[in-house]
């Protein structure tokens, strides 16, 4: 890999200090940064109210927690794809491309102004995988990561991403937990099973990995499932200890199987302190703050819907359809041009609902890859971000992570509370929230309310979807 772009960032240290309170303090020291990327480009840090785990990397190029230009969450699983292409051996691999991609996808990353035009470079090289792959994103932060890993490559590829929903009609093919998350179990509905059989090298794609034990249950149970030799974990943080990457290769002797590993940085953390928080009335606005009007869109973009109902953790049923190629159900490399027209033909609709010049796209819990692409052709002035289930205390610091958060209950299932972080009011003059599926009105309300303080002009509520008028917000 020439240096040509990845010299000017190398770090000037491989050890981090991060006080996140008074009695929190995290230091990182970095084992591998094969992009060499300043951590700061990455992430911040801020504490979490979790029992299991006190702290969180706030990812900058995620779209999760932090409002970012669109295409940089979209570059960020381009780059874990470059790894994986090197990793594997891309068929007859210009090695002098390869470093001109992987330049690109640096400088993109550092300087969101030019994310748009390397994602685009990246895509237009067609790369191709020397045999086919299957690609798992899991729920609910890496969806759209693994989505974006799994759409660099122009054929021969697979992706489905894991859920927490519970669909009462389908099976689910795997299923396991994840011992630090707020929501432990895992559901894979493949429509096509088929999707995980077969030889193929599987890639597990997530945001950040700690222990490595959520992908070592993944792997337990698909391989007495569906066998194969060769694993791959992608990431892009991997915080693993010596012990736990000693787990992977016990693993790997009593599978019989390999594993790889992949991220955009690793290292080890050591953890002095645990927080003492205060309650935190998760309001990211004042309650005189003017309220703005609120418009309901539905959008046809040309996808096929699968009719299916959920049922929440009140047992109450949503008949409302979902996207069948959100991700959710499985979706293989020939549906990728569907995907692009129906994002461009719903970009193009949103476009013309934009009222003023800062825009901001709100996808919703497990659903954003396709609110992150519709983000990244709506023009200049969008920045793009997801609501999430992740309980973080918010702090108005320059070197804190999260500076407001919003509280509210889940539209799809109000047993879950789900939180907007880093939107202050009018920062944003139209803010636009896209559902994948209709919800009753009375669910959504506790959200717009929310964002009603926040928005300068307008919330838009676009359901992509027909409009039923049974009961959704059409009703």
């Amino acid at each position: 890999m020439n240096n040509s772009i990845l010299s000017d960032y190398f770090p000037r240290t491989n050890i981090h200090t991060f006080n996140i309170t008074r009695d929190l303090q995290v230091t990182v020291t970095e084992t591998a940064n094969p992009f060499h990327m300043p951590v700061e480009a990455l992430f911040a840090m801020a504490a979490r109210i979790n029992k299991k785990r006190s702290f969180l990397f706030v990812s900058k190029v995620l779209g999760k927690h932090i409002p970012v230009n669109p295409y940089t969450p979209l570059l960020s699983g381009a780059a874990l794809g470059l790894l994986l292409y090197q990793e594997l051996g891309g068929a007859g691999a210009d090695g002098e491309l390869l470093d001109k991609l992987l330049d690109q996808a640096v400088h993109g990353l550092i300087h969101p102004e030019h994310a748009e035009e390397a994602y685009h470079d990246l895509l237009g090289a067609q790369l191709v995988l020397p045999q086919p792959v299957r690609f798992i994103g899991f729920a609910e932060t890496a969806t759209a990561l693994g989505h974006s890993m799994y759409n660099m490559f122009a054929a021969g590829a697979s992706y489905i991403h894991t859920t927490r929903e519970d669909i009462p009609e389908l099976v689910s093919v795997i299923s396991f937990e994840e011992e630090h998350s707020h929501a432990v179990d895992h559901l894979c509905y493949a429509l096509k099973p088929e999707l995980l059989s077969g030889d193929e090298p599987i890639v597990l794609v997530d945001d950040e990995i700690t222990t490595g034990n959520t992908a070592i249950n993944t792997i337990r149970d698909i391989q007495s499932k569906f066998p194969r030799k060769e694993y791959v974990v992608a990431s892009l943080l991997d915080w693993r200890s010596s012990a736990n990457i000693q787990a992977y290769r016990d693993l790997e002797q009593e599978l019989g199987i390999r594993i790889r590993s992949l991220s955009l940085l690793q290292g080890n953390i050591e953890v002095k302190g645990t927080p003492h928080l205060s309650p935190v009335e998760a309001k990211g606005y004042e309650e005189s703050a003017a309220v703005v009007p609120v418009a309901t869109t539905y959008v046809q973009d040309g996808l096929e819907r699968l009719m299916v109902s959920s049922s929440d953790s009140y047992g109450v049923i949503n008949p409302s359809p979902y996207l069948k190629l959100s991700g959710r159900f499985g979706l293989e490399s020939k549906d990728n041009e569907k995907i692009d027209e129906a994002v461009a033909l719903a970009a193009a609709k949103l476009r013309e609902l934009r009222e003023g010049p800062r825009t901001l796209v709100l996808g919703v819990g497990e659903f954003m890859y396709l609110p992150m692409r519709i983000a990244a052709e709506m023009g200049e002035g969008v920045f793009y971000q997801s609501s999430t289930r992740s309980p973080i205390h918010p702090e108005r610091r320059a070197d804190y992570g999260v500076h407001s958060a919003a509280a509210h209950p889940s539209a799809g299932d109000p047993g879950i509370t789900n939180y907007i972080y880093n939107v202050d009011p009018r920062q944003y003059d139209d803010i636009f929230v896209l559902l994948e599926r209709d919800v009753p009105r009375g669910r959504v309300e506790p959200m717009t309310d929310i964002l009603k303080r926040l928005a300068g002009n307008k919330v838009h509520l676009i359901v992509l979807a027909a409009e039923s008028g049974n009961g959704g917000l059409s009703g």
